[in-house]
């Protein structure tokens, strides 16, 4: 069985790793991102300008390596729901996964809202952990 259009438009995103140009095809600009208290820098960011710069640019730093491995996608209309695990290597080399689910919102064949939950306390240790 296929994808759905949107369940295809979220897996492009994930499979390319956030590469710009996909971020750029799939993210709405004005995007919510909504990150789980509790999570390093967990907030709602009211933009991709300001996820990438205000999340992103401050969770990165804190990591060799963290990204969201997706394992399994569902269907629900115009949203998508996502499970899967962030791994990170952390500034000392300790390696870490965290579960997450991720909840898309379609519209106009773009991701227009985020919603993230996730393991908060395993991320904060690896985050500290430099």
């Amino acid at each position: 069985m296929s994808d759905s259009p949107n369940v295809a438009l979220v897996r492009r995103l994930y499979d390319s790793g956030m590469a710009p140009d996909v971020v750029a095809d799939v993210l709405d600009p004005d995007i919510v991102w909504d990150i789980t208290p509790g999570f390093p820098h967990g907030g709602v960011y009211k933009t991709w300008a300001s996820a990438g710069a205000d999340f992103f640019g401050r969770l990165a730093p804190r990591f060799t390596s963290f990204g969201a491995v997706a394992e399994e996608f569902y269907d629900a209309g115009d949203h998508v729901f996502v499970r899967g695990h962030y791994h990170a290597v952390a500034k000392s080399g300790a390696e870490s996964d965290a579960r997450f689910i991720h909840l898309w919102t379609v519209s106009g064949g773009r991701l227009t809202h985020l919603i993230q939950a996730a393991d908060s306390h395993v991320v904060q240790l690896a985050a500290n952990d430099n």
